[in-house]
């Protein structure tokens, strides 16, 4: 098969197959913003409710660092395809279940017991899907495209916030209040078994990039052991710990946290706050390839910068803007937030990660370092968010907690490489780019030339 066809098939399973599975993962926190407060913690008061709920949203992430180590193992062990079958089942299976669940008055504390307990096996499978889109589709790429190939697996998640939240206010459109926490909640869960279905049908075709076939003839696979990326590369793996600091926190504050403040909190209707996160979700399909774009011809880490100050500066006319209680002011404050600034670290980010590793060791060392700074970001900006404005009675705590991430995100960019024109296939012997003397990297780049 020639590297294009192989470069547009990867490229479409990273994109509908993260779609559909990242649908199920959203779809959750889209629910807890708006409604399994009330499900699933009927006797606690409002904002208890939400931090109760977000705190249940976290734990979904103290299985993504297992998931990514496991699933990352195998999929470098076994092949990419492996990996991406296994967590569409894991995923699928426990959106549709978490639709199935009794509530709070039919079965008491054990509602939130089976919630937590799915949520736990829907972040293990989080912990590989990713990682394996990313780095099925970049090391399938066209060279010198790897930073828009990488854009194809975040253009997934973008189109899947999309789809949740429009799921969502399609059926608060169309039921009374009463309907939809009685039983309407459950239909956006219930659908995550027809994504399922969609996106192995997909993925089931997809082949082994002829990099990764290399590799594994190249090297005694048998000897790679299961923390063998992390001894290979800590450096890279503390630099994607690093920088995932504020992308990631950034992801989960604005469609989560932000549509909460803005129902619970501001009063505003839950239709304003899913429209905004709607047509910024929109704008992110734009910006994404064209981030991605960009990072192959200026390099990864500027355009990150880029986003990650953005990001950071825009908090407070963010939260002025919500403030105003304007429908405009609102979504111009998401779009800029979540539809631009965000997609400028993340579209980069996806091809960065990837090529910090060798091949050999390339799923394993992304998923584990990348979900370990999901658990420290991410899975609780959310909770660590309500929980300040529940204290202080203001956002401003908020904007000094992610501006303390976003800082440690900048620091680990600038000690991070630059890895746009790496070779995708080498491997250990020649070490980690991020790993390896200066001296050798500007005698590689010298030799390109």
């Amino acid at each position: 098969m020639e590297q294009k066809e192989r470069a547009k098939r990867a490229a479409l399973a990273a994109l509908v197959g993260t779609v559909l599975e990242w649908y199920d993962f959203i779809i959750y926190g889209t629910a807890a913003a708006i409604v399994l407060n009330k499900v699933f913690f009927p006797s606690i008061d409002p904002l208890m409710g939400t931090l109760a709920v977000f705190a249940t949203y976290a734990v979904g992430f103290l299985a993504r660092p297992l998931g990514g180590l496991l699933l990352g193992y195998l999929g470098d062990r076994k092949g990419r395809k492996v990996v991406l079958i296994v967590t569409l089942f894991l995923m699928g299976g426990a959106t549709t279940l978490i639709g199935c669940l009794p509530t709070y008055e039919s079965i008491g504390i054990w509602a939130p017991i089976a919630l937590v307990t799915l949520r736990l096996i829907q972040g293990f499978g989080a912990g590989g899907e990713y990682a394996g889109a990313v780095v099925l589709s970049v090391e399938s790429a066209v060279n010198g495209k790897r930073g828009a190939a990488g854009a194809w697996a975040p253009m997934g998640f973008a189109l899947a916030t999309l789809m949740a939240n429009g799921v969502f206010f399609f059926f608060l459109s169309i039921m009374s209040e009463k309907e939809f926490l009685a039983w309407g909640w459950r239909i956006p869960f219930l659908l995550g078994a027809a994504c399922m279905l969609v996106a192995y049908l997909i993925r089931r075709h997809v082949a082994e990039p002829e990099t990764f076939e290399k590799a594994q003839k190249q090297v005694q696979v048998q000897k790679i052991g299961l923390f063998s990326a992390l001894k290979r590369h800590p450096r890279s793996f503390f630099i994607v710990i690093g920088t995932r600091m504020g992308e990631n926190g950034f992801a989960y504050l604005y469609p989560v946290f932000c549509v909460s403040y803005v129902v619970t909190t501001l009063g505003i209707p839950k239709s304003t706050a899913l429209w905004a996160v709607i047509i910024a979700s929109a704008v992110q399909l734009v910006a994404m390839p064209i981030f991605g774009g960009l990072s192959d011809r200026v390099g990864r880490k500027p355009v990150f910068i880029g986003g990650a100050l953005l990001s950071v500066f825009w908090l407070v006319p963010f939260f002025l803007l919500l403030g105003t209680g304007s429908i405009a002011a609102i979504i111009f404050g998401f779009v800029v937030g979540l539809g631009v600034a965000y997609p400028a670290m993340l579209a980069p980010q996806a091809s960065w990660y990837a090529e910090l590793f060798d091949t050999e060791f390339r799923l394993s060392g992304f998923a584990f370092s990348r979900e370990l700074g999901s658990l420290f970001a991410g899975g609780i900006a959310p909770f660590i968010a309500t929980a300040l404005y529940s204290y202080a009675g203001h956002w401003w705590p908020i904007v000094v907690y992610m501006g303390i991430l976003g800082i440690i995100t900048l620091i680990a960019l600038k000690l991070g490489p630059e890895t746009a024109h790496r070779d995708i296939e080498s491997t250990s012997e020649n070490g980690s780019i991020a790993d390896r003397p200066q001296a050798i990297i500007l005698d590689d780049a010298a030799a390109r030339v």
